[in-house]
């Protein structure tokens, strides 16, 4: 009986909304050729959405006949949007101002130090620099050329053509490449005629600037100079360098010897370039610390010079085996032995140059004015620096 009641009462809540049904306009009417059956589909459809709007399981659910849209207020996103205008880049945690820094190349880091004092005591920080230098400096930058950088900075000829411009001054280089006028050197205001300049002397940012503009010349070595000429193929030869940001190469001054005055070579690709692998003159002999570790097989650089006057180059070679050897490796004793045979494959086998042989014992330059004079011996261990000797390897055999 329960169940009877409960059906007809949902029968008329159901007949409800259709008996109030207005009547259809007059337009209507005229709409003849429409089928009967459009108007049982459409019958069917907007009971069946009346009945899932009303029912759910079996029970009466009343419809929300209006909705409340409240807007939320706009006034938090209009004070956060006029905060964000007059937030400024020191706003920002240091350590994320320092990260954001450390991100930035050197042009860009050059051009922010100009906004302020603030930020160009934290933009001329050396650790920030010493990074850049690295990357971009550290392959041909080495303990002679901080030495010399270290000098040019307390000479007080250097320091005092950098500040009153004598000669090209590094702040006008700079300048052209990367404008920021907080470098240039400005008049104290007590009018003392004392000048001052924004950018320490002596940070890894001046130096960075110095190479980067050309206006430093520093210390390096140089593959198979002179572009390549014949009589030093294969060799590494120290020079004066500088930058040409214009091109990316270098300008190299080789040392006068003999009645030879400077030469000069250009246009030097990064690639023929090196800091110094030890810190030795090329006038002074290399102690050699490997004469008792070398085999046959293993890659060497030598000391070689064409008279007393002359300074040293490395030469590349390879040591070889005793004339008395047949180079089987099974007998060989030739790492034992007390000489040891270098060879410069470079060379035809019945070149003068081809083949030498050193004390392994008392090793002390070896020669004459005819072949030369031998010095001193590096074992070559990283194989980035045999693969770039071998990268610069002659076209042809030479005589």
């Amino acid at each position: 009986m329960l169940l009877y009641f409960i059906t007809c009462i949902s029968f008329f809540l159901f007949l409800k909304p259709l008996l109030s049904l207005k009547p259809l306009p007059s337009w209507a009417g005229e709409v003849r050729l429409i089928s009967p059956f459009f108007y049982k589909d459409l019958l069917v459809k907007s009971i069946s959405k009346l009945f899932r709007s009303h029912f759910w399981l079996g029970f009466p659910c009343p419809i929300p006949t209006r909705m409340s849209l409240v807007k939320k207020p706009l006034t938090s996103k209009v004070d956060s949007v006029e905060d964000s205008q007059n937030m400024s880049v020191l706003d920002l945690p240091d350590l994320v101002l320092e990260c954001i820094l450390e991100k930035l190349p050197p042009a860009p880091l050059c051009q922010m130090a100009s906004v302020c004092r603030s930020l160009r005591e934290r933009c001329v920080s050396d650790h920030l620099w010493e990074r850049h230098m690295k990357q971009k400096w550290g392959r041909v930058i080495g303990e002679a050329a901080y030495r010399e950088w270290k000098w040019h900075v307390a000479s007080k000829g250097n320091v005092g053509t950098l500040r009153h411009g004598k000669q090209r001054s590094l702040m006008s280089l700079v300048s052209l490449h990367w404008p920021f006028s907080w470098m240039r050197t400005k008049v104290d205001t007590n009018n003392t005629g004392k000048q001052s300049s924004y950018l320490p002397p002596d940070s890894f940012m001046t130096w960075y600037l110095a190479l980067e503009t050309g206006n430093f010349w520093f210390p390096a070595q140089v593959y198979n100079r002179e572009n390549g000429h014949v009589g030093f193929m294969l060799s590494c030869y120290d020079a004066e360098l500088s930058y040409d940001p214009q091109t990316d190469t270098f300008q190299a001054r080789y040392p006068p010897h003999g009645r030879r005055a400077i030469a000069v070579e250009h246009g030097i690709p990064w690639e023929r370039l090196r800091a110094p692998p030890v810190d030795t003159s090329p006038h002074d002999l290399h102690v050699s610390d490997c004469l008792h570790d070398l085999h046959p097989g293993d890659h060497v650089e030598i000391q070689w010079r064409r008279n007393k006057e002359f300074p040293y180059g490395w030469w590349y070679g390879v040591v070889g085996h005793l004339e008395l050897c047949d180079g089987n490796e099974s007998y060989c004793r030739c790492h034992s032995g007390d000489m040891v045979v270098l060879e410069f494959n470079q060379y035809t086998p019945d070149s003068r140059w081809r083949k030498t042989t050193i004390s392994r014992k008392d090793h002390r330059e070896e020669g004459n004015e005819a072949d030369g004079f031998y010095g001193g011996i590096r074992k070559l261990k990283s194989e980035a620096e045999i693969s770039l000797w071998k990268s610069i390897w002659p076209s042809e055999i030479l005589d």
